[in-house]
C-alpha cells in the first residue's frame, strides 16, 4: 500500500512539473523559435493538466483514506488476535493449574490411603490381642456376667488371622464385652444361684459379688461360704461363721434391712 502511495505521489509530481513547465514556457521565446501558440489551445492544455492534477490529488486522498481504514482495521485485528492469545493462554496455565492441583490431590489421596491401611493394621493387630486377653477372662468371670457375655464371647473368630469378620464388627464387639464387664466389676450384685454344698447336695444360695474380686453366699439353712476367682474357674471356701452377716447383706441389699456397714473378710491376691 505504501508502495502505490509512493507511485501516485510521483506521477501527481510529473503531472504538475509538466504543467507548470508548459505554463512557463509560453512567455519565453528564442530568436529562433517558431512563432507563439494559439493562446487558446495554451489554455486548453493547461487546464488539461491542472485536471490531471485534481485528478491525481483525489487519487491520493482516497489511496490514503483507503491506507488508513485498512490500518484501523489491520491493528483492530491484531488488537483482537492478542486478546485471544492472551485468553488462551490464561487458560492453559489455569489448566496447568489445575493439573497440578490433580496431581497433588491425588499425592495427598494416597498418603492418606496409606495411612489410613497402616492404622487399620495397627487396629486389627490390637484387636487381636484384645479378643485373646478376653477370652483367658473368661474362666474368671462370675457366673452371672459370663452367662450375659457369652453371645458376645461366641462371636469372636477363632483364628483373628484368618476370618470374614470386619474389623469394625471385631472391635464393636470387644467393646461390648468391656463395657459389661467394667460395669459388673463397679457392682454388687445379688444373685441367686444353685451350689453344691457340704453335704454333696445342690442348693439355693444367694450370692453377693463385690465386683470381680470377692463373693459370700449364704442357703437358706444357714450355710454360707467365700469365693474368689482363679485360672480354672471360682473356688468356693465354707464359712459357716459368716452365716450370719452375709445374710444381713443380702438383707440391705434385697431392701428388707435398712442400711448398714457389714463386716466380711476380703482376701486380695
Amino acid at each position: 500500500m505504501n508502495s502505490l502511495v509512493q507511485t501516485s505521489v510521483r506521477i501527481a509530481q510529473r503531472v504538475v512539473l509538466g504543467a507548470a513547465l508548459a505554463v512557463l514556457a509560453g512567455p519565453v521565446r528564442s530568436q529562433d523559435a517558431p512563432a507563439p501558440a494559439d493562446p487558446a489551445a495554451q489554455m486548453k492544455s493547461s487546464r488539461e493538466a491542472l485536471a490531471k492534477w485534481v485528478e491525481t490529488q483525489q487519487i491520493l486522498a482516497k489511496e490514503k483514506k483507503d491506507w488508513q481504514t485498512g490500518r484501523e482495521m489491520l491493528q483492530s485485528r491484531i488488537s483482537l488476535v492478542k486478546g485471544e492469545i492472551a485468553d488462551v493462554e490464561k487458560k492453559m496455565q489455569e489448566t496447568s493449574s489445575a493439573g497440578a492441583e490433580s496431581v497433588q490431590k491425588k499425592s495427598d489421596i494416597g498418603h492418606e490411603e496409606a495411612s489410613l491401611k497402616e492404622a487399620a493394621t495397627g487396629v486389627a493387630a490390637r484387636t487381636a490381642g484384645l479378643e485373646r486377653d478376653l477370652k483367658a477372662l473368661v474362666p474368671r468371670l462370675p457366673e452371672p456376667i459370663k452367662a450375659k457375655v457369652e453371645p458376645l464371647i461366641a462371636r469372636m473368630p477363632a483364628d483373628p488371622e484368618h476370618t470374614s469378620i470386619s474389623v469394625a464388627e471385631r472391635l464393636q464387639n470387644v467393646v461390648g464385652i468391656l463395657n459389661e464387664v467394667g460395669k459388673f466389676n463397679g457392682e454388687i450384685t445379688l444373685a441367686t444361684e444353685v451350689r453344691t454344698l457340704a453335704d454333696g447336695k445342690p442348693s439355693e444360695v444367694r450370692t453377693v459379688y463385690v465386683g470381680l474380686a470377692q463373693a459370700y453366699y449364704v442357703s437358706a439353712g444357714g450355710e454360707a461360704g467365700i469365693g474368689r476367682p482363679s485360672e480354672n474357674g471360682w473356688t468356693w471356701e465354707a464359712r459357716p461363721d459368716l452365716a450370719k452377716d452375709v445374710q444381713h447383706a443380702v438383707e440391705i441389699l434385697q431392701t428388707k434391712a435398712k442400711p448398714a456397714f457389714v463386716a466380711l473378710p476380703v482376701s486380695i491376691q
